[in-house]
């Protein structure tokens, strides 16, 4: 096939996929009786919709042909990306992926894309990132493109438009090459051929980085010409503004939070102090005030020696079954890999997000921790991010009624997901009799009061008080309701949009 007949249908499959409807159908069950809604992502807002029972048929339809074109597109585009032609267009990027100062595997990047064109000779397997398959020799490059393109800011992160356009840079993807892949999260990254770099001389552990990039993130001005790209905002995930920053030779990462509210800085600091009652590993957060705005603000707990495996990446690893829950899945996974003490971190995250009302617990906000040269598997890594709680975008009816909380990351309801937990015995309840007290204290500080008033903070001070009853009640009958089925399993394994 021609390249200009090959262009004229990509035109013509993405007309036709534009002129479909995006997202997927979800449903929700309210007082017995089942509700359906469209829900898809617009400018990077989450937008739902309710369907009458006569639009649902016609609406999957729609979806399903739209997932139809799509895969068809990504094969066309392949093709034509595939012919000798078409790469002489364009430009590609020699280099070796490297885990810290292990070669991995020769790579050729497109230029244009910042995607993997091709993969050359693996030098050692065992270094290659957790749940990339090899098979007969050959690195699933697939897999790999999508592991790389994970690494690169969401595209549906507030600002990240605006920044792009300052940076003139085409896509995020794009900014990943700019920095060598580099990140405070991991210690992979890609050396160009015939730089010569070292790993001593750029990991961003040891070395300081430029500001520029997390500026602009943050809405500073910059000239296009005067950017120095070395930084770690071009790999940190999430969709809420975020930038890391040196703060007294420590690495911190610093998060704001979602209009109207802005309360995810301050839940935060909750979580902090409720995981330290129930004696809970955890990352501890403070609130810091940037031009008038509250930010939460973090020390980075991987080192030089070690590395963060988020749990998407750990399912990743072996094949799921079709009759295996995703809770099993992980577990079964983690417990391959030689991961230790995965279900009793399980039962505290689970119970947590339930006092919490955690909606946005993804499975690329867990995971577990490696040494990144020995690959030992050191444990689950101490539970962060817990912001988008606490009712963090709903009016204080909302919360005080409990309505319409999501759930993350194996069921789509926090009561289902509370059947997985195991163990209670754990829980020193005399320990929670002050959440109250910490919750008003952190709610109603001075500034912290420009975004709250006294019917929310009581809100959530009620509905806090009343998930640890029902869980204190559970754990007291000493019997456990544990429940390990596919039936409300996660499907939507994306971070919330703000």
């Amino acid at each position: 096939m021609e390249r200009d007949t090959i262009a004229k249908q990509i035109a013509e499959l993405t007309e036709r996929i534009n002129q479909l409807p995006k997202g997927y159908i979800s449903q929700k069950t309210i007082s017995g009786k089942v509700y359906f809604y469209h829900q898809w992502t617009e400018n990077g807002k989450k937008q739902s919709k309710y369907l009458r029972d006569d639009e649902i048929a016609t609406l999957t339809a729609q979806i399903e042909e739209r997932k139809r074109l799509q895969a068809a597109l990504k094969t066309l585009r392949s093709d034509v990306s595939s012919k000798p032609e078409a790469q002489a267009d364009r430009s590609s990027l020699n280099c070796t992926l490297m885990h810290k100062r292990i070669k991995v595997a020769d790579l050729e990047l497109d230029d244009a894309t910042g995607f993997i064109r091709r993969i050359g000779k693996v030098y050692a397997k065992e270094h290659l990132p957790v749940g990339i398959a090899l098979k007969k020799g050959v690195v699933d490059r697939a897999a790999l493109n999508t592991w790389w393109a994970d690494r690169s800011i969401p595209a549906s992160r507030s600002g990240v438009r605006e920044a792009l356009e300052a940076m003139e840079i085409k896509d995020t993807k794009t900014l990943l090459v700019r920095c060598f892949g580099l990140s405070l999260s991991d210690q992979y990254w890609i050396c160009p051929d015939g730089t010569n770099l070292k790993w001593e001389d750029v990991n961003f552990f040891d070395n300081t980085f430029s500001d520029d990039v997390g500026d602009i993130l943050f809405g500073s001005a910059h000239r296009s010409e005067s950017i120095n790209f070395h930084s770690p905002d071009s790999t940190s995930d999430g969709n809420l503004k975020k930038r890391w920053k040196i703060i007294n030779t420590k690495r911190c990462l610093i998060k704001g939070g979602s209009n109207p509210f802005r309360q995810q800085p301050f839940n935060e600091v909750i979580a902090t102090g409720v995981m330290e009652r129930l004696g809970i590993a955890h990352i501890p957060y403070t609130v810091a005030w940037i031009d008038g705005f509250p930010y939460s603000v973090c020390e980075d707990f991987i080192t030089e020696q070690t590395e963060l495996v988020p749990a998407w990446r750990i399912i990743q690893a072996y094949k799921k079954a079709n009759d295996t829950s995703l809770y099993r899945h992980f577990v079964n996974c983690a417990m391959a890999l030689g991961i230790p003490d995965v279900v009793p971190f399980l039962d505290r995250m689970i119970v947590l997000d339930y006092i919490l009302a955690n909606e946005d617990r993804h499975l690329n906000n867990f995971g577990a921790i490696r040494n990144a040269e020995t690959l030992e598997w050191l444990g689950m890594a101490p539970i962060y991010d817990s912001g988008s709680s606490l009712g963090y975008d709903k009016v204080a009816p909302e919360i005080r009624a409990e309505q319409d909380i999501e759930c993350k990351p194996f069921k789509k309801h926090h009561e289902e997901q509370l059947k997985l937990v195991t163990d209670f015995s754990w829980i020193d309840f005399d320990r929670l009799s002050d959440v109250k007290a910490l919750i008003m204290e952190v709610l109603s500080a001075e500034k912290a009061r420009d975004y709250m008033d006294e019917k929310r903070i009581e809100a959530i001070v009620t509905t806090v008080a009343r998930r640890i009853e029902r869980i204190k009640k559970l754990a007291q009958t000493q019997r456990i309701s544990y429940s390990d089925t596919i039936e409300d399993d996660v499907t939507d394994h994306t971070g919330k949009a703000y």
